[in-house]
């Protein structure tokens, strides 16, 4: 094919585009702004904590089918790990209580009629929830799908803020609900946990970038586009802080897989009608660093994981010797002090695990990093949900790619990768390919 495809974004949107486009057989370069790819989905060394951590968790699904074709065109499937079963364990700090939903592998779904599978205390009629959320329309908040209950408190307003990374009484009941019919709405086949078997980068970074090198197709870090420059309904130039511009020419095409901030302050003033959402919510990780690496009993062995309710902490990790815990809608403990923060952490971590644990967890709180993404996600609002651009832009050879584009799904890895693929599908329309 001719011209050159720029991708101005090196994170899972931005590599999914390039590893489309470069296997189509097209000319593809990667303007990563920082000094690796990965985005908010990447690992790195920690020179406090003395190891290599993500800077964020992810919890996927079987059923992640974009997660499972990228993987599959990088090489990468074997990475990710996971039980063999679609479980999920739980505790409710508030009162101790401890449960493993248990799904059931089709989609008729049996686990609501074992006790010992579903959440503890429910009743059947709060199932009438999960329909509300599947049929609701673009105005409507989480919570007033909800029937008061165990199934909402121990369940689905947890799953809600993890998914949403906002809070279920400003939360989008649609986009929630696009994740139930793609996840619990098709059976427990679709709903095994996956996560990276040794780190973030390693599962959707370097393969993607070997995959890349091998494909010839270029990735320049350090390459931060700082203006982009229109003329004649197309974009005709991108200018770099500290290099030679780019031309755009004729038959090139651009792909804009920065976060929101940066593709509304590139492009606002120069794309008519390009629109972005402008609120967001923040994520905080805490990753605490033992001396040997725990060893589980039971469900927890298996999972590796277990998600935490009443409390400040949503999901912990056991990650070799880093304990690695998610608070998600975060902009709510903005003001708390992070060793405090992460004080009152640690003492929800050792009552979730003590009991699952042959050693207990030391009292004193070890080494700890608390990763603060003020911006990591947009919050997931029917307010700002409106404001999602499409992939195609009023520039015939610009596409816009981003988990804050209109996926129809939050702001998730899955979406993400969809998006990107998304970008490139409609630059090959675009170009008759």
């Amino acid at each position: 094919m001719s011209g050159h495809i720029h991708i101005v974004g090196g994170g899972l949107a931005g590599l999914s585009a390039a590893i489309e486009l470069a296997g189509a057989g097209e000319r593809v370069s990667v303007h990563e702004a920082g000094p690796a790819c990965g985005g908010r989905a990447r690992s790195y060394v920690d020179r406090h904590l003395g190891c290599r951590i993500d800077n964020g968790n992810h919890l996927l699904l079987s059923g992640n089918r974009a997660v499972n074709r990228y993987l599959g065109l990088i090489g990468a499937q074997q990475t990710l790990t996971g039980p063999m079963r679609p479980v999920f364990p739980f505790m409710d700090l508030g009162d101790g209580a401890r449960w493993t939903l248990d799904l059931s592998r089709g989609k008729l779904p049996l686990w609501v009629l074992s006790r010992r599978r579903r959440v503890p205390g429910m009743r059947l009629g709060e199932l009438r929830s999960l329909l509300r959320l599947m049929e609701a329309d673009p105005d409507t908040v989480v919570s007033d799908c909800l029937q008061p209950g165990a199934l909402s408190s121990r369940l689905l307003e947890p799953f809600a803020i993890s998914v949403l990374n906002t809070m279920p009484d400003v939360g989008s009941a649609a986009l929630l609900g696009a994740v139930v019919r793609e996840s619990l709405a098709q059976g427990g086949r679709h709903c095994l946990p996956r996560f990276p078997r040794e780190g973030l980068s390693e599962s959707f970074v370097d393969p993607a970038l070997a995959h890349l090198s091998v494909m010839k197709a270029q990735v320049h870090t350090g390459s931060r586009i700082s203006a982009v420059e229109v003329g004649d309904g197309r974009v005709t130039m991108l200018r770099g802080t500290g290099q030679d511009a780019i031309t755009i020419g004729p038959d090139d095409a651009v792909i804009m897989a920065v976060p929101a901030p940066v593709a509304s302050s590139l492009l606002a003033d120069r794309v008519p009608g390009f629109n972005a959402p402008d609120a967001f919510e923040a994520i905080v990780n805490a990753h605490f660093a033992l001396p040997y690496a725990p060893v589980a009993t039971g469900g927890l062995a298996q999972a590796r994981f277990i998600g935490l309710v009443g409390g400040i902490s949503e999901w912990v990790f056991i990650k070799d010797h880093i304990l690695s815990v998610t608070v998600s809608a975060a902009n709510r403990y903005a003001t708390y002090d992070p060793d405090a923060l992460a004080r009152h952490i640690w003492n929800e971590v050792r009552a979730a695990l003590d009991p699952a644990l042959t050693v207990p967890l030391p009292e004193e709180m070890p080494p700890m990093r608390i990763v603060r993404e003020k911006r990591a996600t947009f919050a997931a609002t029917p307010a700002q949900d409106r404001m999602r651009p499409g992939t195609r832009t009023m520039l015939p050879n610009l596409m816009l790619a981003g988990d804050w584009t209109e996926t129809g799904l939050p702001a998730t890895i899955e979406g993400a990768i969809r998006s990107g693929a998304a970008a490139a599908r409609a630059i090959r329309e675009r170009r008759g390919a």
